[in-house]
């Protein structure tokens, strides 16, 4: 049975999360103008968004696997994007509309099992709203409905893997990990 309300544990778990992950979201930024740089003279620059993707979602899905319970994606997520925003972002207070659009992505996964599966089946699910989420958002917010259906296909399929092996794959293998080691029995 899920627990209705976070804990104290919980609040510092999410804290620290948040923390964690601000600061990786900051620095991944350099790896996102790294990646514009290299495919933009190939004409796939704006695919650089899509390719890096999976790295600004991780919060969410492991906040939600770890506590197991509603809310705790969403506010992994768009904590992480305020902490990043307060560490000097790139993208400045814009981090917290995407933290929000990430966040509610995340959060859909899970809520459309009830809850119910914090397995390998709710982080699928996870990954199919977060892309679903964060493309309709990147369609308004970059200018994505200007490009050819090829390239916005290719755009799509980028985007879901980059989500599925950091926010599938990579959250998974962290969640074997801390199950082994029998963190997450307590």
């Amino acid at each position: 049975m899920q627990k209705p309300t976070f804990s104290l544990r919980d609040v510092i778990l999410l804290a620290i999360l948040s923390l964690i992950f601000g600061a990786l979201y900051w620095g991944f930024g350099f790896v996102y103008n790294f990646a514009t740089i290299i495919l933009t003279p190939i004409g796939w620059g704006p695919a650089a968004n899509d390719l890096t993707i999976g790295l600004w979602c991780m919060a969410g899905p492991l906040a939600a696997i770890l506590l197991q319970r509603a809310g705790a994606a969403f506010i992994g997520e768009f904590m992480s994007a305020f902490v990043e925003m307060i560490f000097g972002g790139q993208w400045g207070a814009a981090n917290l509309i995407s933290g929000l659009i990430q966040g509610l992505g995340s959060e859909a996964g899970f809520a459309i099992t009830a809850y119910k599966a914090f397995d390998w089946r709710g982080l699928l699910l996870n990954c199919v709203t977060l892309t679903i989420a964060t493309f309709a958002w990147d369609w308004f917010k970059n200018g994505y409905n200007q490009f050819n259906p090829t390239t916005v296909l290719g755009m799509l399929i980028i985007r879901f893997l980059s989500i599925l092996i950091f926010d599938g794959f990579l959250i998974h293998a962290i969640q074997k990990m801390l199950t082994n080691s029998q963190v997450l029995s307590n």
